[in-house]
């Protein structure tokens, strides 16, 4: 497969805004054995599934990373992306910084009223970026509450030049529980708390593990043949309860459903033989392309993604290239809404 077979037309227009209630976003349905489609609600999602069949979510939680400050002596505006906390005692992080090229080693960032924070540059060969040290003489605690404070959500740029203040407070899934992630698992904002309750009341399982979502959420694929894009390091964490859960559901032919490519990327980096699946923690780089033999998951949720992007390519791993591009024709004939705050697709 070549990154020009995923392109299509795309229009920030296409996704702007989440609907007011987060399952009354549409869902379409890729019935993947015959390539069928239908049109649904995504509250009707349950329709599809029964008794101890196994939802997995992921319970990354977004953190307010973008930070807004100015550079010493020049007073110029900078714009600061922490990617993640290197050392917890010496207040570094991995940061993006724009502009960069103005950017040396020994400047000083200054952020907030009255210079709430000052940062300073100690390194800039990373190859994410330029390393900060935060200059703070508070606890850890009041460090990260000004850190945060300071902070807004990283909205995709495309989505946040239309943004809305409330929408803002959507860009988290209900179920957000372990901060670190710059990109919401969007799959996941389209349960609520009453889909969840029904989901309970039908015996529909659910399980829980962790992927900090990364830049690289953001980034482009700028290479023609796809063996050849390397996909930036995310950390997971999949917890003994969790692998226990799916490895019960896969061993009683109960159906598991993966909530978005982050839980199916975590998933196929943790499966052992016979599609079993580890308890453990790390970092993966797993890049899933077609053709591409997935282990765990018999059905999955994914939102409609842009263009060219990674997401899109795992989807159609899952679903077939054919069936899912065709799927996604459908869906901008139909008006679906793509992307951040977009509709969602079972594919099944």
């Amino acid at each position: 497969m070549k990154l020009s077979q995923y392109g299509y037309d795309f229009t920030p227009e296409m996704a702007q805004h989440p609907t007011i209630n987060r399952d009354d976003s549409r869902l379409l349905v890729l019935h993947r054995s015959t390539g069928q489609i239908e049109h649904r609600i995504f509250k009707d999602i349950l329709d599809y599934f029964d008794e101890q069949d196994l939802f997995v979510f992921n319970d990354t939680k977004v953190f307010p990373a973008r930070l807004y400050g100015n550079k010493e002596k020049t007073g110029a505006e900078i714009e600061i992306f922490l990617l993640r906390e290197l050392n917890r005692e010496l207040r570094l992080w991995d940061v993006l910084v724009d502009p960069a090229r103005k950017i040396r080693i020994g400047n000083k960032l200054y952020f907030g009223d009255d210079d709430l924070l000052v940062a300073e540059v100690i390194d800039n060969t990373t190859s994410r970026g330029r390393t900060l040290r935060f200059l703070f003489d508070g606890s850890y605690e009041e460090f990260k509450q000004a850190l945060f404070a300071l902070g807004e959500t990283p909205l995709p740029r495309w989505v946040r030049d239309h943004v809305e203040p409330e929408d803002a407070e959507r860009y988290q899934t209900i179920f957000a529980d372990k901060e670190g992630a710059v990109a919401a698992p969007t799959a996941g904002m389209h349960f609520s708390k009453h889909l969840l309750k029904r989901m309970e009341i039908k015996g529909v399982d659910s399980a829980f593990l962790t992927l900090h979502v990364g830049l690289g959420n953001f980034r482009t694929v700028d290479v023609e043949d796809l063996s050849k894009h390397k996909m930036d390091s995310e950390q997971y964490i999949v917890s003994p309860e969790t692998a226990e859960a799916v490895n019960r559901a896969k061993q009683q032919k109960r159906k598991v459903v993966s909530i978005g490519t982050t839980v199916m990327r975590t998933l196929e980096t943790v499966v052992s033989t016979g599609g079993m699946i580890k308890a453990e923690a790390g970092w993966t780089n797993k890049f899933i392309f077609a053709p591409y033999d997935f282990s765990v998951a018999d059905a999955m949720v994914s939102n409609l993604h842009l263009p060219y992007s990674t997401q899109l390519m795992m989807v159609a791993a899952f679903g077939g290239y054919e069936a899912v591009m065709n799927a996604y024709q459908v869906a901008h004939e139909e008006g679906y809404r793509f992307g951040t705050y977009g509709d969602a697709m079972l594919i099944l």
